[in-house]
């Protein structure tokens, strides 16, 4: 059991992050840097494309504040916390490093994860179930550099809404869930990663890759994406009974619950079917 931060606000049994983009204009590391500090765990995992490579292979982008997100990682897991690393498609060069162990943190291609209920769930970045990712490079490459213009606009749309005194949303996010191609596509994902923990005899599965933080019952599995820190500032922790939220990150510091439709709604585990019975051991 890993030492927790007594300075901390909030005290989770587990934190999932992913998508942070570190390298690229649209993470918002200075928001990610807060929740570390204020949010403290027995266990983290990073769920993929905390790196960008796709985007420092073009041209560097290091600013101070993703240096300080690297620092307080290495940080958690040096003080204690179980840090553990899983590899998506922007940070894949660090797939070949599977099953060594950097600063503390362990990187694997994915993980099962026992809640404190119980309850087992796949852990794992989610590309792999992309098609468009796995079987046409080129159109994801493509996608990549009309989503970083589309996160342009959206830093500039911002910008204008802060002068008024309003908080931060995301018009490319809006955007691109009114889009119905977008719409079909994550249903897709959702299913298709469903039947992956399904077929593997888990009680869910939880990912990331698509930004988009979710959480639901679909048939007998229990689906949870975490989001992301470019557009949501989403993570998915797990309480010490087993209850699993998923929490926004709002501008300025702060929790709130994740947003639904533009509402703020509590985001809690979904009534799950019970556990089989353990048959009684004998003593010899």
């Amino acid at each position: 059991m890993s030492a927790m931060d007594n300075s901390a606000t909030f005290r989770y049994r587990t934190i999932w992050i992913s998508d942070v983009h570190l390298g690229t204009r649209g993470s918002k590391a200075e928001y990610l840097l807060d929740f570390l500090k204020r949010c403290d765990s027995e266990t983290l995992y990073l769920v993929g494309d905390i790196l960008d490579g796709w985007r420092l292979r073009k041209g560097w982008y290091w600013p101070q504040s993703h240096n300080d997100v690297v620092q307080k990682l290495l940080r958690k897991a040096r003080k204690g916390t179980k840090v553990v690393l899983i590899p998506g498609n922007h940070d894949e060069f660090l797939r070949g490093y599977t099953g060594v162990e950097f600063g503390h943190i362990p990187i694997h291609r994915h993980a099962i994860h026992e809640g404190a209920d119980g309850r087992k769930y796949l852990v794992v970045h989610g590309d792999e179930f992309d098609g468009i990712v796995s079987y046409a490079r080129w159109l994801a490459l493509l996608g990549d550099t009309a989503y970083t213009l589309a996160l342009v606009a959206n830093r500039w749309f911002n910008a204008g809404r802060r002068k008024l005194g309003l908080q931060y949303w995301s018009l490319s996010a809006y955007l691109k869930h009114r889009v119905k191609n977008a719409v079909a596509f994550i249903a897709n994902f959702e299913s298709a990663m469903a039947d992956v923990a399904r077929k593997r005899g888990l009680a869910g599965v939880i990912c990331g890759h698509i930004h988009h933080a979710e959480m639901r019952m679909i048939g007998d599995i229990l689906y949870c994406n975490d989001g992301d820190w470019v557009e949501s500032c989403t993570a998915l922790v797990e309480h010490f009974d087993g209850r699993l939220e998923i929490v926004r990150w709002l501008e300025g510091g702060g929790r709130a619950m994740a947003l639904r439709d533009g509402l703020a709604v509590e985001s809690a585990t979904p009534v799950l079917p019970a556990l089989p019975k353990l048959p009684e051991t004998v003593a010899s």
